[in-house]
């Protein structure tokens, strides 16, 4: 379990903190013991190595932003939620990646924890819009992105090469105007870290 390092956003069960080079050793672990839950879907880096790789681009490139999703309770990393692509100008957007760690599949902390991005995102990084792309099978995904609000937009053949193969992708988005607004007294904002 990582130390307790100060959130950016905070929930009820969860809290979201930027991605760093000392989350490596946890980040690594749980999803070495997450493999049967991403395959085929997703593929997080499972050596230091390749953290170091991971990490080394979410950090340092400023068309990204890495968070990890923390319980409250104790600290422990639940997942992770990137913005990638992050394009400014008249279309202030980027693409999301995310993924659970097995530990805490199905006990709703990554639902707090996209409501936490999607609040940062819009209110501190003034996007204005955030898409997911998600194969057709990723059940989970789908239902992930669908109770935060995100309607599905169409369908992409042949969009990304994930596993050796070029896979179909669902497109899924939100913007700003389509989030509900949550109650100030759920989500406690912090300007430190």
């Amino acid at each position: 379990m990582s130390e307790h390092r100060p959130f950016l956003v905070e929930g009820p069960s969860v809290g979201i903190r930027p991605l760093t080079l000392a989350d490596g050793a946890e980040f690594t672990a749980r999803a070495s013991q997450s493999q049967e839950l991403h395959r085929p879907w997703l593929f997080p880096p499972r050596t230091h190595d390749a953290f170091r790789a991971y990490a080394g681009t979410v950090i340092e490139d400023p068309t990204k932003a890495g968070f990890v999703v923390c319980e409250r309770d104790g600290g422990a990393v639940a997942g992770f939620i990137n913005i990638n692509n992050i394009v400014r100008g008249g279309f202030h957007c980027g693409a999301l990646g995310y993924g659970a760690f097995a530990h805490a599949a199905g006990r709703g902390l990554m639902s707090e924890g996209l409501g936490l991005v999607l609040t940062y995102a819009f209110e501190e990084l003034g996007l204005h819009r955030l898409e997911a792309n998600i194969q057709p099978g990723n059940a989970a995904s789908i239902a992930l992105v669908r109770r935060a609000g995100f309607r599905r937009e169409g369908f992409s053949p042949d969009f990304l090469f994930i596993d050796g193969a070029w896979r179909d992708h669902e497109r899924w988005a939100i913007t700003a105007d389509m989030r509900p607004s949550v109650p100030r007294s759920s989500v406690r904002r912090h300007r430190q870290c």
